[in-house]
């Protein structure tokens, strides 16, 4: 009775409402069990043993067989539904299943989704994609991945599908927190390290969503114009260092491009992934309305249709038999499953067993504390008011609604429902609760608000969105409909803020917020974005000082909206340029409020003997890094190669090449970074191939993308 309260009152109450309900129940008694799982032996294979196995494999299967490669096992939306009815209406609770064969021995595809941990149970919660990104770290990226295909093993399921890398075109796109920011460069790099981190525990990862997709208030209905060269260099390179890396699969995007839905899209699907990039995984589609025509898609090169069957199955089936989709389609496609999934269901196993008691264990659970302990980006810190001293402050106020609420982000498909969520307050209290008073303030009654914040010894200030404000949209939240904080949280900042002379505001969320109305009046700025399930304990410890902050932005923080590319969340039509974050602030003049790559520390640090040599096929810049201050601390030593010299029209210049670096007091450390000469070439619209121009650039190093924190020097490629 309490799940059909729940449907009841998820639905609203009415004639209506109860027909759904009942067609949801007919769907759920008529639900087909899934099969039962295919276990296989797992030894040593080639390449070549793997795709020999999958070609006899498909040689003996019927056209039948061949379209049961290519669709789920829910047989309709009223059975996806019916299954979640069944879970209390939570998404992807049981794996999602697609192809195999029982007769001939081939495992299912069993899909979980992403990105902040598996969805299903309660699994680890690990803070966003977006504040991972704030790590500049790919090594605890790949640990990440690991820990998150070990969930994965443990849960029965073989298929992740959270490597999401769209670029952040826009602050205001409401699935940024599920990606890694503003910088393809940057998502090719933490994408891949998510990537071979899953797949390390034989888990077939998902990049997605393939391509363009940067909006999701109009995401089934908005077609998007770009041309071949901004196509390639600025919204398809981050896939294709990807697939270079070894990804398993790719997700099909639920928008339109050049007037084609992407999962119908030959140009994308089997021209530019297939040909081009030489892929030899398979596609998926987006969720339900990824795919509109069965022929369409079958024909440009979509493997499988999620998660349930709406255009592929008897519909497929029917359109081979009728020779509307040839039989050789179907054959690549089944191919492409078999010999997939044949790769990781054989592949030796790095650890003996998976165990249920891996999902949310204390090994993973210490691992999202220590990636929200270094995504913290501290991006203000007037008079050096942070960290707090926990032996002089005796009395904190925390004010704002947030500052008691288990935050961890979207309510869309990336939810994860794990044991305990640690909430800011919390995690002070449990942290340094024994010694200090913490009490807490909505912040509703500003009169009032000011006597606690002039009697307390600092206040901190917990603000910003939740998934109410921002997050997929069929998960409530949607695109942001402002970059600035909500106007009560504002006021607040602005009224309350002087009343203390320890006054710092923690932002939650999952992109850029501006600040200039109110940053003078506050003392310090962390972002500390959704930070997971041990977020409030990270955010405690990096306000005392336990942690020295070290994240630093992915993604450009302007003083005006004005300074970001145009965005209009209801658009069905838009046309993408090369121009957007730091790259569009450079081409335009404007100084941005905080730049790509800013984050500061509690200790200093000094850049010096910044040098350069060029080999025959990369350039490499060496600089060196000493901790000037009195505690250790990271920092990201960040590269830019710049353009300005180009006859074509290119960026002023664009990040190529990172690494996190941590150095005790005193020390100093020499980090080189190196930039292949194939990360600099341009697509040529003209020859179809990438093309390396001969002439002088410029090389940047340092802290940030605002040249006033770069060293720079020059090169030249003759």
């Amino acid at each position: 009775m309490s799940i059909i309260k729940k449907i009841l009152k998820f639905l609203g109450f009415g004639l209506l409402s109860i027909i759904v309900l009942l067609l949801l129940v007919f769907g759920y008694l008529s639900y087909n069990p899934k099969p039962k799982i295919i276990r296989l032996e797992r030894k040593p294979m080639t390449d070549a043993q793997i795709d020999q196995k999958a070609r006899e494999l498909v040689d003996q299967m019927s056209t039948e067989e061949k379209v049961q490669m290519m669709s789920p096992w829910l047989k309709g939306t009223w059975h996806w539904f019916a299954e979640m009815l069944g879970d209390g209406m939570k998404y992807n609770q049981a794996s999602y299943q697609a192809g195999g064969n029982k007769r001939l021995g081939i495992p299912t595809m069993r899909f979980y989704d992403g990105p902040r941990g598996m969805v299903s149970g309660k699994a680890t919660c690990f803070p966003v994609s977006i504040a991972r990104a704030a790590s500049f770290d790919r090594d605890l990226e790949f640990r990440i991945g690991e820990a998150i295909g070990q969930e994965i093993r443990a849960n029965d399921g073989n298929y992740f599908g959270g490597v999401c890398i769209n670029l952040l075109r826009h602050p205001a796109g409401g699935r940024a927190q599920e990606s890694y920011g503003e910088d393809s460069y940057m998502l090719g790099q933490m994408g891949s390290a998510l990537t071979k981190g899953v797949q390390s525990q034989n888990v077939m990862a998902c990049i997605k969503h393939y391509a363009l997709n940067n909006q999701e208030d109009t995401r089934t209905k908005i077609n998007v114009e770009a041309d071949e060269r901004v196509l390639r260099e600025v919204y398809l390179a981050h896939f294709k260092a990807c697939i270079a890396q070894g990804a398993a699969s790719v997700m099909g995007a639920y928008n339109r491009f050049r007037s084609e839905q992407c999962c119908h899209s030959k140009h994308l699907l089997t021209t530019v992934l297939k040909e081009d990039w030489g892929f030899k995984g398979f596609t998926i589609s987006d969720f339900k309305d990824g795919i509109r025509d069965t022929e369409k898609a079958a024909n440009a090169g979509m493997d499988i249709e999620m998660p349930s069957i709406e255009d592929y199955g008897d519909s497929l089936l029917e359109a081979v038999v009728a020779g509307k989709v040839p039989e050789t389609a179907i054959d690549e496609s089944a191919l492409r499953v078999a010999r997939t999934i044949l790769k990781f269901e054989t592949a030796p196993d790095p650890i003996p067993e998976y165990p249920k008691e891996l999902i949310g264990c204390k090994e993973h659970i210490a691992l999202a504390l220590e990636v929200a302990e270094k995504s913290m980006v501290l991006m203000q810190n007037n008079e050096n008011v942070l960290p707090l001293n926990p032996s002089e402050v005796k009395n904190v106020l925390l004010v704002g609604a947030l500052a008691v609420v288990e935050n961890i982000g979207d309510h869309g498909s990336s939810r994860v429902r794990p044991e305990y969520i640690v909430a800011p307050m919390q995690g002070f209290q449990v942290q340094y609760g024994q010694n200090i008073q913490f009490t807490h303030d909505t912040g509703e009654d500003l009169e009032k608000v000011k006597r606690l914040a002039r009697e307390a010894d600092a206040v901190v200030f917990v603000v910003g969105y939740n998934y109410n404000d921002e997050g997929e949209a069929a998960g409530i939240g949607g695109d942001r409909v402002s970059l600035r904080l909500h106007d009560n949280e504002s006021k607040l900042l602005q009224q309350v803020g002087p009343m203390n002379e320890k006054s710092v505001a923690v932002l939650i969320g999952g992109s850029a917020i501006i600040v200039e109305e109110w940053k003078n009046q506050v003392k310090g700025i962390i972002h500390a974005f959704y930070p997971g399930m041990e977020g409030g304990t990270a955010i405690a410890k990096t306000i005392f000082g336990a942690v020295n902050p070290g994240g630093k932005l992915p993604f450009t923080v302007a003083s005006d909206e004005s300074h970001y590319p145009a965005f209009d969340r209801l658009a069905e039509e838009v046309t993408y340029d090369r121009y957007h974050g730091y790259i569009k602030l450079d081409h335009d003049g404007n100084k941005a409020a905080f730049p790509f790559g800013f984050g500061l520390s509690y200790t200093t640090f000094e850049q010096t003997n910044a040098d350069i040599e060029v080999f025959d096929n990369r350039v490499e810049l060496s600089v060196n890094v000493t901790n000037t201050g009195r505690v250790a601390g990271d920092h990201v030593v960040q590269l830019y190669i710049g353009f300005d010299q180009s006859s074509i029209e290119r960026e002023h210049k664009l990040l190529k090449g990172f690494q996190r670096v941590s150095l005790e007091p005193g020390e100093t450390k020499t980090v080189i970074l190196a930039c292949p000469f194939d990360k600099i070439t341009w697509y040529n619209p003209n020859t179809a191939e990438w093309e390396l121009e001969r002439m002088e650039y410029e090389a940047y190093i340092g802290s940030s993308s605002d040249e006033k924190d770069l060293l720079k020097k020059s090169f030249r490629i003759e």
